[in-house]
């Protein structure tokens, strides 16, 4: 392990920004030291073990998540989108029997990639899934975030109706999976002052679901994704099943944006080329001065004033507007449109947003994942996406949970059998001679 961390690490692992740890550093609460040779800070291992998000990085990191399946586990995904999530279970040797998706051009973009997949293309209002009633292990899907009409403290599914969760819950219940997994934004956590997220964990456990708590916000920087997006996963597992679920084990190593554009650990080649939407040509000026890993703040005052106009004004860092991405850090989240002002995502080099490709590389798709519709349409199915890696490793944490469940049944099944054999023996006709003793046997000889 190393004895030292740059600020950029430590950023990622803590989850703040280097603007924090230096205001930290200058009162004292986290003071780092200078590397002798290029002045920068650097912090000292002994110090970030205060901080339990550091240690549960370094500790966890040789652990790894990869598992084998003892059997063949299968899922049924809700809200697929283009397949990130589905991919990375693949990846983990899930295999997935059928996906609902609404869009029509993330259903092509699945059914081109996959032919062999169960496409079931519409509104999952107007689908019926009974007929994989204890045919699936998991239940997958990344429902929007929506406010349930609060009748009572106590929510059960037909308070949820009209909303997506309540699809998604309904589907468990039809299903029934051992396991269920929901993606969101972080923000499910404090969407309503938390009632949403209680509510939600107050449904499942009505159809029969213990939630896993905490829910944990897993950051993809954690699980080779070189990308500051982090998604909430919830996951119920069914009443009925005594187990307890672990999340995957984060990793220390945090990948930048050269290492998923450029050949090295995670592609074995560079980024191919590929179409990208481009900024208007005022845009192009400004952001032409931007340093990288630069934003607003880097231009002269009068352009940030003319730039950002009333936001100038206003509280917060707003770290996102005309932003350009360093080679040397992890991206900023993604969204579905890489050029708008609040969410610019600059190449390091080129004044230009990244390319198709670009996007798909830092969400880690597969190069051969082709993505149907316009340029546009192709930026939001990625957008929308979980990282395929972080995927992965979730898939792997289910493994871990269906290796040992059915370790558990079939240990179940074993014993119940020789339970079955010894009451089958001891029941066996025995000699003529033994008879008479039996309570009977006695009454009448009486």
């Amino acid at each position: 392990m190393k004895k030292y961390y740059s600020i950029s690490e430590v950023a990622n692992i803590l989850g703040k920004s280097t603007e924090t740890l230096r205001r930290w550093d200058r009162d004292g609460k986290l003071s780092a030291v200078r590397e002798p040779m290029s002045n920068y800070r650097v912090y000292r291992k002994e110090q970030l073990q205060l901080f339990p998000e550091f240690n549960e990085v370094t500790q966890n990191n040789n652990i790894g998540n990869f598992v084998e399946p003892n059997n063949q586990y299968s899922v049924l995904e809700l809200f697929a989108g283009a397949g990130g999530l589905a991919i990375g279970l693949e990846k983990a040797g899930i295999k997935c029997v059928a996906l609902n998706e609404i869009d029509k051009w993330a259903c092509q973009t699945l059914r081109e990639n996959r032919p062999n997949w169960n496409v079931l293309e519409g509104d999952i209002k107007n689908y019926d899934f009974s007929e994989y009633k204890n045919k699936v292990d998991i239940v997958t899907g990344g429902f929007p975030c929506q406010a349930f009409s609060y009748a009572g403290k106590k929510l059960g599914l037909k308070d949820a109706r009209g909303t997506l969760f309540y699809e998604f819950a309904r589907v468990i219940k039809e299903v029934n999976p051992a396991i269920c997994i929901g993606e969101n934004v972080r923000g499910l956590l404090s969407h309503e002052k938390g009632k949403t997220l209680e509510g939600m964990i107050s449904i499942l456990d009505e159809i029969g679901y213990n939630v896993v708590t905490p829910v944990r916000v897993l950051k993809a920087i954690n699980y080779n994704v070189p990308q500051k997006r982090e998604r909430l996963i919830l996951v119920g597992i069914r009443k009925d099943i005594d187990l307890e679920y672990n999340y995957p084990f984060p990793y220390e190593k945090i990948y930048n944006l050269s290492d998923v554009l450029k050949r090295g650990d995670l592609f074995d080649s560079d980024v191919p080329k590929s179409k990208g939407t481009t900024y208007p040509e005022h845009k192009k000026k400004v952001l032409d001065l931007i340093p990288q890993k630069g934003y607003w703040r880097d231009l002269p005052l009068d352009i940030q004033k003319e730039y950002m106009q009333k936001s100038f004004y206003l509280g917060g860092g707003k770290t996102g507007m005309a932003r350009r991405i360093g080679w040397d850090e992890p991206c900023l989240t993604l969204t579905c449109s890489p050029a708008q002002k609040q969410t610019e995502r600059c190449h390091p080099e080129e004044t230009r947003p990244f390319t198709v490709r670009e996007y798909a590389r830092i969400q880690t798709f597969p190069d051969e994942w082709k993505f149907e519709g316009s340029v546009s349409q192709q930026y939001k199915q990625i957008g929308n996406a979980v990282p395929v890696n972080l995927a992965k490793e979730i898939g792997y944490s289910i493994l871990s949970f269906l290796n040992r469940y059915y370790e558990m049944n079939q240990e179940n099944f074993t014993s119940i059998s020789l339970d079955k054999a010894s009451i089958v023996s001891s029941n066996t006709l025995v000699p003529s001679t033994s008879r008479a003793t039996s309570p009977t046997a006695s009454m009448r000889s009486k």
